[in-house]
């Protein structure tokens, strides 16, 4: 079954898709403006301490202060040239401390922050102020666990450190996780110079851009393709890939096509992540209620129609379901609290098997969950890590026409959108001038960054008329 990762670049978003035999199965959207902080980290001045909520306050450069346990501190103080206090120390405003962004900011809320600092690399975590050897839960095979302790004994690393074992290390020789632990030790040593000469509030390290994560993270030899529609981002990738995965360039592609989602079906269904309603197969469908407390998932049995008893359509719906449903929550990054109802089913062996089946489906899912069980009424309560902000939050913003009670797609979305319909509208018409007409919100998105307008404008050369229409929904393009 090949799989493959297709990025989409330009110079206001990247799109990144995972497709398994045509099927999207994840999707991530970066822009310039929404780059991703975490796993940034930064030489931070205490703020404020409350005692109160066991917690700091930290001012690390950003508009909004970060958030800080007190628990979490250990032997992380520094004051001035004196050495690193101990974690019983009285934690004070002004003391400069070294942290981590663990998790996004999200509406009043700062980034979360952790002392525990962690360099990912390919297969492995760095964990400067550790000093011990961890191996991924998600690694169950017990030989592959122990196999993996034994490299690590064998590779005799530095003592004052701790490495967690990630999940793509499960198969790798010694050889491969030795370069990694190589680089991130190299990468470490330069980190602590940059410590010493910086002041707080400072960015000691940045997390790789979207592109550069999803390679780390999910480029495994499994992917047939990496296929990439921008000569720059292809470089740069290239780049990347001979420095850390020198024997995976072969697989990189330059598209040399007009749209790359479009040829690979991903746009159509890219579109439907917005969907409240995911149909099933067997015709049974679901329904997807993100809230701002938390997710509802709703099992619907629809057009199912089988011969069978009640109780075999719904454990074989449900069945159908776990498995969707985990495929959902990470197609949509969906985070927080989340409450599944499948149907209700009388046996309780049932009731497990499906459960089971939901937790194997998420067995592929890189955030943390947690599933407290399924009750005698078919409930599943879990609970799912938010890290960063959601396709959904990047591509929408509250609706003005309905007072906040939906959502409808922000202006830098339709922009895009409108220049790429533009595109494929003009690909086999001989134009020489065009009216491309919007809302003024949209235009006024385009001409922030006039660079798509102007290529367009080149490639076909043709003039491209903005006409603003005031009374025009935002949603609308029209091209004429």
């Amino acid at each position: 079954m090949p799989k493959e990762i297709l990025i989409n670049s330009d110079s206001r978003e990247k799109r990144v898709a995972i497709v398994n035999d045509g099927r999207l199965d994840e999707f991530y959207m970066e822009r310039p403006g929404d780059k991703t902080i975490v796993g940034n980290i930064y030489k931070g001045k205490i703020e404020a301490v409350l005692p109160s909520i066991g917690a700091a306050f930290v001012d690390i450069g950003l508009p909004k202060k970060g958030f800080l346990y007190l628990s979490e501190i250990e032997s992380a103080f520094e004051s001035g040239d004196a050495p690193q206090q101990k974690k019983d120390k009285e934690i004070k405003k002004g003391q400069e401390v070294l942290v981590q962004v663990v998790k996004e900011q999200f509406g009043t809320k700062g980034p979360r922050l952790t002392t525990e600092i962690g360099l990912a690399g390919r297969y492995l975590v760095l964990m400067p102020t550790e000093n011990q050897i961890g191996v991924s839960r998600r690694i169950d095979d017990d030989e592959e666990r122990k196999r993996l302790r034994t490299i690590f004994h064998e590779l005799k690393l530095p003592k004052d450190v701790g490495f967690i074992v990630r999940t793509a290390a499960s198969g790798k020789s010694k050889q491969e996780l030795m370069h990694d632990a190589q680089f991130l030790l190299k990468l470490w040593q330069r980190m602590e110079s940059n410590i010493k000469k910086s002041k707080a509030p400072s960015v000691i390290y940045e997390e790789y851009d979207l592109s550069l994560r999803v390679i780390r993270d999910s480029f495994t030899e499994d992917v047939t393709k990496l296929i990439v529609d921008s000569k720059p981002e292809f470089y740069r990738i290239q780049h990347f890939m001979k420095t850390f995965l020198r024997y995976l360039v072969r697989k990189v592609e330059l598209y040399r096509g007009d749209n790359l989602f479009d040829e690979k079906d991903i746009e159509k269904q890219m579109s439907r992540i917005y969907e409240s309603r995911v149909f099933l197969k067997s015709k049974a469908y679901l329904v997807i209620e993100p809230t701002e407390g938390l997710v509802v998932v709703d099992v619907n049995s629809g057009g199912f129609k089988k011969n069978l008893q009640q109780e075999e359509a719904a454990f074989r719906v449900n069945c159908e379901a776990a498995t969707e449903i985990a495929r959902q929550l990470i197609l949509r990054d969906l985070g927080g609290i989340i409450v599944i109802d499948f149907i209700d089913m009388g046996k309780e062996h049932h009731r497990r098997e499906v459960l089971n089946t939901l937790k194997r489906a998420l067995n592929n899912d890189r955030a943390k969950f947690d599933i407290l069980g399924i009750s005698k009424f078919g409930v599943v309560e879990m609970t799912r890590e938010r890290i960063h902000r959601t396709v959904q939050m990047l591509s929408f913003e509250q609706c003005p026409y309905c007072a906040g009670r939906g959502k409808v797609k922000s202006p830098v979305t339709i922009s895009i959108y409108a220049l790429k319909e533009l595109k494929r509208y003009l690909k086999d018409k001989p134009l020489k001038e065009v009216n491309l007409t919007l809302a003024p919100t949209v235009i006024e998105e385009i001409l922030r960054d006039k660079q798509g307008l102007l290529e367009i404008e080149r490639k076909f050369r043709i003039k491209v008329n903005l006409v603003s229409n005031p009374i025009q929904h935002i949603e609308e393009i029209k091209i004429a």
